[in-house]
């Protein structure tokens, strides 16, 4: 079995067919790519594609190759990127990734860390979803990233650094905005808008507390993310549940009140890839602890300690 057949067959998965996977993705003939399809099956031993009239799917045993074969080819691109970061010029470099919005908070403690440490490294920036950090983390994309403990993520460590209460956030007008606690069941009764659409972490931790507290929380609406949540908040009269951090990017025309019946908690964490061999980054996770404390000290918004 060699890579070429992962590819081919991951191409075939995710478009749903040969012919289209075929030019689309893989610059090959139709007739080709089958008897490499072909091959693979025959190597594994069983069937990984039904195929029909307008394309193939999945058997159960193609889902469950399917996954490991994702993994697979992801482990092979990290092994290159650490490769190729190795043979590179000895300058420091150290390239970090923030949860949309939680730079603010961060950054500039991480950055005072950073002169000490290492006075003449080169910063890159990026700022995205959690699984997209946690995937560029695998990959050798990041050295660093504040992300949620994402799953099923090969090779990354998640140190937590806190525990972020969520809060509600709702128009500056809305009935409830002159309550300093929103109930469930206010919240249950209200157009819900979803912030976690690409966040699976902060996702669960909110349904969970809409379980422990017996409401139904279905979106009307989705953001991509917290800032568009919230302008959805401010168009549609909806309320959203958000990460405490949050706070520093609220609006005019928008207010965030706490949750009441038990505060839940989304965990933050810094994460790196364990194989990444630079020295600098073993020296920031040295000092994660005063990272954390230098943020506490200068930030009005105040986290829970992880236990």
């Amino acid at each position: 079995m060699e890579l070429r057949h992962l590819r081919y067959f991951v191409a075939v998965a995710e478009e749903g067919g040969l012919l289209t996977a075929a030019q689309r993705r893989l610059n090959t003939s139709q007739p080709s790519l089958s008897r490499q399809i072909r091959d693979l099956e025959s190597e594994v031993g069983v069937p990984l594609l039904e195929r029909q009239a307008r394309g193939v799917t999945l058997t159960s045993a193609g889902r469950v190759f399917l996954d490991h074969a994702r993994l697979a080819l992801l482990q092979v691109e990290a092994a290159t990127e650490g490769a190729r970061q190795t043979a590179r010029p000895q300058k420091p470099l150290l390239s970090m990734g923030f949860l949309v919005g939680l730079e603010v908070m961060w950054l500039p403690q991480l950055l005072r860390i950073l002169r000490e440490e290492a006075p003449d490294v080169d910063v890159t920036l990026s700022t995205q979803s959690s699984p997209e950090l946690a995937l560029a983390l695998m990959r050798g994309k990041l050295d660093i990233a504040f992300l949620r403990p994402e799953k099923n993520i090969e090779g990354v460590v998640f140190k937590v650094l806190a525990k972020e209460p969520l809060i509600a956030v709702l128009p500056a007008d809305h009935r409830l905005a002159s309550r300093k606690k929103i109930r469930p069941q206010d919240l249950a009764r209200e157009i819900y808008v979803s912030s976690a659409r690409t966040s699976p972490v902060l996702q669960e931790v909110i349904q969970d507390y809409a379980s422990r507290v017996g409401i139904t929380l279905e979106p009307k609406y989705a953001g991509e993310n917290i800032s568009s949540a919230m302008s959805l908040v401010a168009s549609t009269g909806g309320i959203s549940l958000v990460p405490l951090y949050a706070q520093n990017m609220l609006a005019p025309n928008v207010v965030a009140r706490a949750l009441d019946g038990g505060t839940p908690t989304v965990d933050l964490a810094l994460g790196y890839n364990r194989a990444n061999p630079s020295p600098l980054l073993r020296r920031l996770l040295s000092r994660a602890d005063e990272l954390v404390a230098n943020v506490q000290n200068q930030s009005i918004i105040r986290y829970v300690e992880p236990e």
